[in-house]
């Protein structure tokens, strides 16, 4: 007769280094590499540091497609089970937009304070035009796409965004009827969301590499030229992260930002890592729904943002990078071209698409000023440096809108919200990702 194998208590298992805590080691550890490869002239090990951190974005983006398309689908059939979910969604929409004004508005306050492209050194010839630039007409066709295929194979992720908007508005109004697509839906974004969790542990190693061929490849000599523009970024997104978001919650939602940013944090420090809203959207939903959104909502509302939502990318990069490359090419700009970039940055910002880079979105914005396109090359050479405190500003503000509007709409749950602590997420992830299949007792035995 076989026994049952012993189980194996949690207090013998070696305890678990807290995920922020190998992040930081990434980045210490990143730097370090990367310095080593830059003075000492390493190419191996640049390479290496290349390979790394690319492979851990190939991962994120692997789940992409799916990712989005599912996770819209399922969020958009669960606002069934929300009561008022138009309003809600309304509501959403209305803060997105509200947020992205005053975002924007900061990063033109910066940019014609601290003139950024002045005394860089820079000149037109330095720029290089990208192979594709983002245009209204672009824009606004790209949304629809031309086959159910294309959309995935080239990660357009806003026709993405529509089919699934499509077929859960149209699974909606079939009900029982679609319930065994919605039943394979719901399978298929836990499947992908459990193997993304995965990938996520991952992101210490990731750190590593993104961080080393970073500084290995760029050099704090080539960042010294662009030293103004680098520190008006992440001092834009800095005052949006720890003084507009704070602000909004303690004001409208009336708790506690301390709170937010302890419980939110795993989320904000892999956005600033990976560099991806939509990679880091599981984590994102995970840290929402612990501050006392309700789960129903939060399914919508953080896909939705993921792809929507870019106060980092789409408003605070866009209006001081317009600046920094009018100021390079000698273009002067007036009231009209600051309206302009405003304007862009409300309605355009579903051009960024959640993944890393905003290079859609600022030729979006150019090409709408009239300002050479050439600039973009100017920036792309410290463009992953910028990346990661725009993506942290992003994910934030994912998680702030729904809070906000939960809390107005008298929803979130208080108590819940007053307990989250980030450190709960991380060791629920670690769990998650080191499930073992139990041993049946006749083969332990």
């Amino acid at each position: 007769m076989s026994e049952e194998a012993p189980k194996t208590s949690k207090s013998s298992r070696i305890p678990k280094i807290p995920f922020w805590v190998q992040i930081l080691a990434g980045l210490v550890l990143g730097v370090l590499l990367g310095w080593i490869a830059k003075s000492g002239d390493v190419g191996w090990l640049t390479s290496t540091l290349e390979h790394i951190g690319d492979l851990f974005i190939q991962l994120l983006k692997l789940a992409v497609a799916p990712l989005v398309f599912f996770a819209i689908l399922v969020s958009i059939t669960n606002l069934r089970q929300v009561n008022n979910a138009a309003r809600l969604a309304t509501r959403t929409l209305l803060w997105f937009m509200a947020t992205s004004l005053i975002a924007v508005a900061i990063g033109l306050a910066i940019g014609l304070l601290t003139n950024p492209g002045s005394g860089t050194g820079l000149t037109p010839k330095d720029g290089k035009a990208p192979e594709h630039a983002g245009s209204w007409i672009d824009f606004l066709t790209g949304i629809v796409p031309t086959d159910i295929i294309t959309p995935f194979t080239e990660l357009q992720v806003m026709q993405i965004v529509f089919m699934a908007a499509v077929v859960g508005i149209a699974a909606l109004q079939l009900g029982d009827k679609a319930e065994p697509v919605l039943k394979i839906s719901r399978s298929a974004l836990e499947l992908l969301q459990k193997a993304l969790w995965w990938v996520i542990r991952l992101a210490p190693i990731g750190t590593v590499g993104l961080i080393g061929h970073a500084i290995a490849t760029y050099g704090w000599n080539l960042i010294g030229k662009y030293a103004t523009f680098t520190v008006d970024i992440y001092v834009g997104c800095a005052l949006v992260l720890f003084g507009v978001y704070p602000l909004l919650l303690s004001t409208v939602a009336k708790v506690n930002p301390l709170q937010f940013f302890k419980g939110a944090w795993p989320a904000i420090q892999l956005a600033f890592v990976s560099r991806s809203s939509v990679g880091t959207m599981p984590v994102t939903q995970k840290v929402t729904e612990r501050l006392g959104v309700p789960k129903e909502y939060a399914s919508f509302a953080v896909p939705f943002g993921s792809t929507t939502k870019m106060d980092g990318c789409a408003s605070i990069y866009p209006a001081i990078a317009a600046i920094f490359i009018a100021q390079i090419f000698d273009v002067p700009l007036g009231i009209g071209d600051y309206v302009l970039i405003a304007f862009v940055s409300v309605i355009g910002s579903a051009a960024t698409a959640g993944l890393t880079g905003a290079t859609v979105m600022l030729t979006l914005t150019l090409s709408t000023l009239g300002l050479p396109l050439e600039g973009v090359g100017l920036l792309m050479a410290i463009d992953p440096i910028l990346d990661m405190m725009r993506t942290a500003t992003n994910v934030a503000g994912q998680s702030v809108i729904p809070i906000l509007v939960s809390a107005k709409e008298k929803i979130l749950d208080r108590d819940a919200y007053a307990r989250a602590h980030g450190s709960r997420l991380e060791d629920e992830a670690a769990d998650s990702a080191d499930e073992q299949v139990p041993v049946p007792a006749a083969a332990a035995a």
